[in-house]
């Protein structure tokens, strides 16, 4: 049994900001992911990738490499290991013909959506106890944090 003198100490004990507990659950997360995605031979960052052009692609370097929260340097890299497993493939723009555009193979298709579901095992490890209702306003109050932290909401 804790004392009580111990329990008033633990209670009046400053809290970890929101930052500590954020930044625990990426690293958390990641570690998840990465375990989760490295058993079919993928990054993270090259997991990422396969899931922007499925569903935003197909895109150009600079676009992939935003959207996944990469520089343009090392979407590169990710590009060409991607590219010789023949998970993504790579045409000019019709529009422009400087720009080289990114998609989904069929077998990108089919490793990306094998990934996805050890993914989602790996989500739901973090938010079994919550019910739908709260799983849903967790991702709402996630993304106005970070359209806000990235100037695109209010300021405050």
């Amino acid at each position: 049994m804790i004392p009580p003198e111990r329990r008033a100490a633990a209670a009046s004990a400053p809290q970890p900001r929101i930052g500590y507990w954020v930044g625990r659950l990426e690293r958390a997360l990641r570690r998840r992911l990465a375990a989760a995605v490295g058993r079919s031979g993928l990054t993270v960052a090259q997991f990422t990738a396969l899931s922007v052009l499925q569903g935003r692609g197909p895109l150009s370097n600079a676009q992939l490499a935003r959207r996944s929260l990469v520089s343009p340097q090392a979407m590169n890299e990710i590009i060409k290991a991607l590219g010789r497993r023949h998970l993504v493939m790579r045409r000019a723009d019709p529009l422009h013909g400087r720009i080289v555009l990114m998609s989904l193979t069929p077998k990108g298709a089919r490793l990306l959506r094998r990934c996805d579901r050890a993914v989602q095992r790996a989500e739901e490890g973090m938010l079994g106890p919550l019910s739908a209702a709260e799983r849903a306003r967790f991702h709402a109050l996630l993304r106005e944090c970070a359209v806000r932290l990235e100037g695109h909401g209010a300021r405050a």
